[in-house]
This record gives C-alpha cells, sequence and structure tokens, in this order.
C-alpha cells in the first residue's frame, strides 16, 4: 500500500492558497495521479477517474472561511477552535495563523490526515489531529467551530446539523463557509461576510465566484 505522505509529497504541489497567499498546501494537479492513492489496487487503467478528494484541493467554503478569520483575526486570537471537516487544513491553519490559542482539526479521511500534518508543518504552525468522525460525540472543549464546505450533500449537512446545535447548546460558536450550496440550512444562518474565491474544487474551473461566511444561530423557541 502507498505511504499517503510520501505520496503527496512525491506528487502534489506545495503552493499558494488562491486568495490566500498567506497560506500553503499540497494541491492536486492534473499529473497527480491520485487514482493510485484512493485505488492502489485497480488495474483498471481506462476507467472513470474518482471523486476528486476533499483534503486535495482548496474548496470555496473553506476558501472563504480561511480569508475572513486572517482578515479578522480578533475572532479567533486567543480561542480554542475545532476546523470542522478538515480536508487539507487550510482552515485551521488560517485559524492559527490568526492567533488562535489551539487548533483541533477533525477529519476521517486518512488520506486527508496525512495531508493535514504536511500542511500544518509546511505552514509552521501546531494543530491536533482529531482523526474520525466527531459528529456523533458530545461539544467538544473548544470556543469556537469552524464549519467550511459541510453542506455539500443533503446526507452530509443532516449529519451535521445535531451536532452543531449541541454546540451552540454548550456555548460554542460556529461560523460557515460555503458558496451557497443546494443543502445551506438557510433559515439557519447570518450573513457576516462576502469574497470572490475561486472554487477550484472538482469540476470548479477555478474562477472567482462569491461565497460567503455566515453564523450558526439557534432555531427560534
Amino acid at each position: 500500500m502507498l505511504d499517503p505522505a510520501e505520496f503527496i509529497k512525491a506528487n502534489m504541489r506545495l503552493a499558494p492558497v488562491p486568495a490566500l497567499p498567506e497560506v500553503r498546501l499540497y494541491q492536486a494537479h492534473p499529473g497527480s495521479g491520485l487514482r493510485r492513492l484512493l485505488e492502489p489496487d485497480d488495474g483498471d487503467e481506462g476507467g472513470a477517474e474518482p471523486q476528486p478528494p476533499y483534503w486535495a484541493y482548496a474548496w470555496a467554503g473553506g476558501a472563504v472561511l480561511a480569508r475572513y478569520v486572517l482578515d479578522r483575526p480578533s475572532i479567533v486570537a486567543g480561542k480554542r477552535v475545532l476546523d470542522l471537516g478538515a480536508g487539507s487544513g487550510l482552515v485551521g491553519i488560517a485559524a492559527a495563523k490568526a492567533g488562535a490559542r489551539a487548533v483541533t482539526a477533525a477529519e476521517v479521511d486518512r488520506n486527508g490526515v496525512a495531508a493535514l500534518r504536511l500542511n500544518a508543518e509546511a505552514n509552521g504552525v501546531a494543530i491536533q489531529i482529531c482523526e474520525g468522525d466527531v459528529t456523533n460525540g458530545p461539544p467538544p472543549a473548544v470556543e469556537l467551530v469552524l464549519a467550511g464546505d459541510v453542506f455539500y450533500a443533503q446526507d452530509v449537512g443532516q449529519r451535521m446539523m445535531p451536532f452543531l446545535d449541541r454546540c451552540l447548546t454548550a456555548g460554542i460558536d460556529v461560523l460557515v463557509g460555503d458558496p451557497g450550496r443546494a443543502w445551506l440550512p438557510r433559515p439557519r444562518l447570518c450573513l457576516l461576510g462576502e469574497y470572490q474565491v475561486p472554487d477550484v474544487g472538482g469540476n470548479g474551473g477555478g474562477e472567482p465566484k462569491p461565497s460567503a461566511v455566515f453564523a450558526l444561530v439557534a432555531e427560534p423557541g
């Protein structure tokens, strides 16, 4: 089996993130050959490419949330922060750079965990990685949850909301970054800011598009 960290260092480019020159990430490119890492036993070279993994790209929701935090460091300064569904770790790295007291990044993908470690090291920040699904458990010991791109699919959003509601009940603030996907819980969101950032992940062409940061608010009553 391929070693994820060695593969990432050998086949992905460490480069500044579009719209976030303060942060460098190992990012996929057409020659990365991610299929070898995602499907190491698949010998069918003519098959369709797999869906690009979250951790290999800077998606718009994470990018806008990271940009917002870097521009307003007082939001995270001195706080314990959870980067939920961290992927590459972009949001958590931005929080650490902006002065967070401690950053925990939650990620379920073993390849994503490897990318997270490499990206944190490349940016000279300390991030504690929580490997696994934290949404089934109690609210974490943090003051702020940063959730970038966690509403990209209906089932994912439905799994996230009970956890995020438990966080709100525990007095933990929740900020959401998203380019306006269909499954956003819009009645529960308060717009805080908007940026033009590239959605370079997946089929995005890298053109800047409006993406927003929201505060998640408790259900009325």
